[in-house]
């Protein structure tokens, strides 16, 4: 049994990644009692970001710099939250046919996640 899950991320500049979940994406941005790392928090999902400026920049993954699919209330308020906020959209709003209604986006680190909701009657 999974009792619980959180994501841990390496991230080129911590600050600015925090400012990122804090400001885009709406997440509390806690200290972790060692200055290398946070804990980004919104409701039920908890990111642990560690500075690790010599790491290979994520976007030399690729398809692989995916890390989360986020499943939300309203994946249109969500999406207006991030595209205000200036975010790179990697995926427009839009309902499938797999029930769900997601976007992409990519954060400041070079990240994808994926937000979205389940369609009505899914």
């Amino acid at each position: 049994m999974i009792r619980d899950h959180m994501y841990v991320l390496a991230v080129h500049d911590l600050e600015r990644s925090a400012a990122f979940y804090r400001d885009a994406l709406g997440f509390a941005v806690h200290e972790m009692g060692d200055p290398g790392w946070r804990m980004f928090v919104r409701d039920g999902c908890r990111i642990m970001a560690g500075e690790c400026r010599d790491a290979m920049p994520v976007a030399d993954t690729g398809f692989h710099s995916y890390f989360a699919y986020l499943v939300v209330e309203d994946a249109d308020a969500e999406y207006a939250r991030v595209a205000a906020a200036g975010t790179e959209i990697t995926k427009p709003l839009r309902s499938e046919p797999w029930d769900m209604r997601e976007f992409g986006l990519r954060t400041v680190d070079g990240h994808r996640i994926m937000i979205g909701h389940e369609l009505p009657g899914a």
